[in-house]
């Protein structure tokens, strides 16, 4: 008997089997200076001298090119701010006089691409369409940004239109960035549509990042990326030069590495915009700091309901929730399990909304960069998309040709649809559920474990929680729960409208009290 044979093979396996598990790029992750560093701890840098502005901001410009164009390869970042330098060398020159600086000083932040800044890097949604597209004004985020004293440093891939555009498509992909890969493990998907800045945030290219959301584009990167991401009650923050998909649910939120930075991030830009009307309602709701809600012992005495209709779907997952279900209970919280929030079915009717509003709020949004604007409506996006080889490499223009077929926001189909959301989601959804068992937020997981990227049959999604903030307006807080092999799960907290200081207040107690944040390591599988 040759027993050489089985030997072999059985080396054979095992070399195989080892090629195949996750292998760590060599110095890229631990040994940054500024890694995990906070908003507070660069402010205190500043006062002692540790660092310069210009300092800072040289040192993420470098991660940048390291981790981001080079080495792994994470892909997040479209442009780079080219004044960031000059920018950082003009605060320098006040840093330490009498001359009055704001709560964000000298702190560099990246912005999703679907952002409006007036500067010389363009606003593209991450269409070709769009990438010589330079607005003529600051969105309302990024002057409050500016006006307190940020940098913004790059702007951030996304999903192309915000994910709004193809029958089905992969997370993280735009014709203008091409496709942003997961930290944590390289083939993993970011998912979006705020897959850049997610990735951006978690993978210490910047302190903090903004994104946006209509349906999931803060929750699920910030679940897939290891971060904390808010998606304020719409009307919270102001939408006024942000590429639109919905006038109803769309919002910009902060995606951070802490809770106490979101904090921080989400006071900046609150207010009465003229412009947007749906901040009219954040009159006497919203705060300029944040930060006095955050406590670590936020969590004794709440009535938290527990969702779990996704129970069921990931036994991994399940035994996270679990465990963060364990954790509630032992810092004195009361837990009521909810069966469902809303009757099955009630969702589509947000597919109808978005088709509608999204043409008509691309026409207003083309009207608001005037004559450069490269195109007037959603037909001309539809007609260049098609004509360029580039933009259809993959994927198809389904979701656009829907909107296209819509009329205006007179009709009596939209109206209905709006109706049946809201009352779906609010009357008969979140406050109902939390009036009948006195709750002070609802808990579930964000979502689940990362799926490989592919750009043929494109997302794999397991579950995801974040319809029912989503098509109510209402606000959502994502914290990382945990890991399931090498890639992170988050924990989801919401509740009504304007509640963002008592989700703050759970979550950071919840944050502080587990601390499942992890830097990635940017495994490979190849």
């Amino acid at each position: 008997m040759n027993t050489l044979r089985p030997l072999c093979a059985f080396l054979l396996l095992i070399t195989i089997l080892f090629s195949c598990q996750p292998k760590e790029e060599p110095n890229t992750a631990q040994s940054f200076p500024l890694n995990e560093i906070t908003i507070p701890e660069i402010q205190q840098a500043y006062k002692d001298g540790t660092y310069s502005i210009r300092q800072i901001v040289q040192l993420y410009l470098d991660r940048i090119e390291a981790v981001d164009q080079n080495g792994p390869k994470l892909n997040s970042i479209i442009i780079v701010n080219p004044d960031a330098l000059q920018i950082a060398d003009s605060l320098d020159k006040i840093r330490g006089t009498d001359q009055k600086q704001g709560p964000l000083f000298g702190i560099p932040v990246i912005l999703k691409d679907n952002i409006d800044t007036h500067d010389k890097m363009p606003t593209t949604a991450g269409s070709r369409i769009l990438q010589n597209s330079f607005p003529p004004q600051d969105s309302w985020v990024a002057k409050r940004l500016k006006d307190a004293g940020a940098i913004i440093l790059a702007k951030a891939n996304l999903s192309e239109w915000a994910n709004y555009r193809a029958s089905f498509s992969s997370s993280g992909w735009s014709a203008v960035g091409g496709q942003t890969n997961n930290p944590y493990v390289l083939d993993r998907n970011p998912c979006g549509s705020s897959s850049g800045p997610a990735v951006a945030v978690s993978a210490n290219l910047c302190a903090v990042a903004v994104g946006t959301e209509t349906w999931g584009s803060i929750m699920c990167p910030s679940n897939a990326n290891g971060i904390v991401g808010i998606k304020p009650t719409v009307g919270l923050w102001s939408r006024s030069g942000i590429v639109p998909i919905s006038y109803t649910q769309d919002t910009a939120g902060p995606m951070t590495r802490t809770v106490r930075d979101a904090a921080i991030l989400l006071g900046i830009a609150t207010g009465i915009d003229p412009t947007d009307d749906k901040t009219l309602a954040s009159e006497g709701n919203f705060y300029t700091d944040y930060t006095a809600f955050l406590n670590k012992d936020g969590l004794t005495g709440k009535r938290i309901g527990f969702l779990k209709t996704e129970e069921g779907k990931h036994f991994k997952v399940d035994t996270l929730m679990h465990r963060a279900i364990r954790f509630l209970k032992s810092q004195g919280t009361e837990i009521i399990e909810l069966d469902k929030l809303v009757e099955l079915g009630a969702a589509a009717n947000s597919g109808k909304v978005l088709a509608y509003e999204f043409k008509d709020g691309l026409k207003k949004y083309f009207a608001r960069l005037g004559k450069k604007a490269p195109v007037a409506n959603l037909e001309e996006v539809i007609k260049s998309t098609l004509a360029d080889s580039v933009e259809m490499a993959y994927f198809d223009v389904g979701r656009m040709k829907n909107a296209q077929s819509k009329e205006n926001l007179e009709s009596k189909e939209y109206k209905e649809a709006l109706r049946k959301m809201l009352k779906a989601f609010r009357d008969n959804g979140i406050d109902r559920v939390m009036d009948e068992h006195g709750l002070d937020a609802i808990v579930s997981p964000t979502g689940g474990p990362a799926w490989k990227t592919d750009l043929i049959n494109g997302d794999n999604f397991v579950l995801s929680t974040s319809v029912n903030a989503a098509l109510s307006g209402y606000p959502n807080i994502s914290v990382p729960m945990g890991f399931i092999g090498e890639v992170p799960v988050g924990l989801s907290f919401y509740g009504r409208a304007w509640s963002e200081p008592v989700l703050l207040e759970v979550a950071y107690a919840y944050e502080q009290g587990t601390q499942h944040r992890k830097p990635p390591t940017f495994l490979k599988t190849d």
